[in-house]
């Protein structure tokens, strides 16, 4: 029987989605896979991409655990691609790559002003308070008003980390650098702004609920962003969903801080619709000291135009949450529009060419660009597994495809590389951190203590 060595690069939920779906195909071949990542722990997005306080989407890590561990996928952690290990390589030790590399850098927001002292883009917040190690380990949170502009469940998660109460966090598995940043900040308001009304918001009720419940604090609407156009009509009396978030806003509206903020609460959440940003008004120093938008209004098809009215809220922090944007990588063709790699289907194709190149593929958010939910990256990857398989006759043929190859070569060019019985490790020992203190876990932050962790058997 043929035998394949296939290498993944990227271990969050694409690349080992893919590597699942193709161990269960009926393909017609042995195959062997090696996935790599350039941090030293697995799931990408769900461990470095998802609030704290979410549990249940975090419970996604469960089905990439019992992928990993059935033991017949090798992991190298602590790898980044271009640096120690090349295309290059990967030709000369595989059949073929799947790149599940994901998006994680901030969609820009092209308006006056965005590079101000203050003003910061959401993935990078995320990553802070997700304990990213390649992120610093303290954030500014020094400002009293702070504005996030999106209307998606990240523009959402940003807004209530920031709202929370630090000690409402405990429970979760936030970094202790992420509890005492918190515990310090001196917020008291967070503006969310959307250039759409109520019913063309793209979170989910889930995520919107839960703005509701957190403890003292308010939520603020405003009666004229709900003087609905037929369109907004229609959409909530047809789509339970829009249903379900008017109806939430609608109870909102009931509550005594509506319009006034004039709840008891020592925390406001203002929720501000048709609202396009236009600008961001600094001080004689260079920081953000207030946000000007224009107001917007429905244009009859289901979308907005400007009318030409501008209002100026004070703030003292800005946070854009407009989408994730991919990053090239070295020898693979790139999209700088889109931030993707160019491809059919999952088959990578030439610079400036509609001809796949050989023996390359990609998946997930880097296939495709940050859209949909994590579950969604499953039918991604079977797209791509699809041609993957078929396309057996244009494979690299490699000149060494031992499994002894690629540790030897890590080796000897002095890569300090996690696999799986480390990643182990350093799982129990986060969940021992957190059990000290009555905690599910507590995450290791240090890019250097995490391999420590790893790669100490003793």
């Amino acid at each position: 029987m043929t035998k394949m060595r296939l290498a993944i690069v990227g271990a969050g939920p694409a690349g080992i989605y893919a590597a699942d779906i193709l161990l269960k195909e009926e393909r017609g071949f042995d195959v062997s896979i090696d996935l790599f990542d350039r941090l030293p722990a697995p799931y990408g997005l769900v461990r470095y991409g998802v609030a704290p306080d979410h549990p249940r989407i975090k419970g996604i890590i469960n089905a990439l655990r019992d992928v990993l561990d059935r033991g017949d996928i090798r992991i190298f952690g602590n790898v980044t691609f271009g640096e120690d290990l090349t295309l290059a390589d990967l030709k000369k030790h595989y059949n073929a790559v799947i790149f599940a590399t994901g998006a994680i850098r901030d969609a820009d927001l092209d308006i006056a002003g965005i590079d101000a002292e203050g003003s910061f883009g959401a993935a990078d917040f995320v990553s802070w308070y997700d304990g990213h190690p390649d992120f610093p380990r303290e954030w500014p949170l020094d400002a009293q008003s702070v504005a996030v502009v999106g209307n998606g469940n990240v523009a959402l998660d940003v807004a209530r980390v920031l709202a929370k109460h630090a000690e409402d966090l405990l429970p979760t598995e936030i970094p202790d650098n992420v509890h005492a940043g918190l515990a310090a900040s001196r917020i008291t308001d967070v503006h969310v702004f959307g250039r759409r009304g109520p019913a063309q918001v793209k979170f989910t009720p889930l995520e919107l609920r839960e703005l509701g419940e957190l403890r003292d604090v308010d939520m603020v609407v405003y009666d004229e962003d709900f003087d609905y156009d037929e369109a907004s009509k229609a959409a909530i009396a047809s789509n339970k969903q829009v249903m379900v978030i008017d109806r939430v806003l609608q109870s909102w509206r009931k509550r005594p801080s509506v319009n006034n903020a004039g709840g008891e609460a020592s925390r406001r959440l203002h929720l501000h619709f048709f609202a396009r940003p236009v600008e961001l008004r600094t001080d004689e120093n260079g920081r953000v000291e207030a946000l000007v938008y224009e107001r917007t209004r429905p244009d009859g098809e289901g979308s907005v135009e400007g009318t030409g009215e501008l209002r100026e809220v004070p703030i003292q922090q800005f946070y854009r949450a407009v989408g994730y944007f991919g990053s090239p990588l070295a020898d693979v063709p790139f999209d700088d529009r889109y931030g993707v790699i160019p491809n059919r289907e999952g088959q990578v194709l030439g610079d400036g060419s509609n001809d796949p190149l050989p023996g390359v593929y990609a998946t997930g958010w880097i296939k495709r660009g940050p859209v949909g939910l994590i579950g969604h990256t499953k039918s991604d990857a079977m797209e791509t597994i699809r041609h993957l398989v078929n396309d057996q006759g244009s494979w690299w043929q490699p000149e060494d495809s031992s499994e002894e190859a690629i540790p030897a070569l890590l080796a000897e060019r002095g890569v300090q590389w996690t696999d799986l019985a480390g990643w182990h490790r350093l799982d129990e020992h986060e969940i021992a951190l957190g059990a000290e203190r009555e905690r599910a876990r507590i995450k290791v932050v240090d890019r250097d203590e995490m391999v420590r962790v790893s790669r100490d058997a003793d």
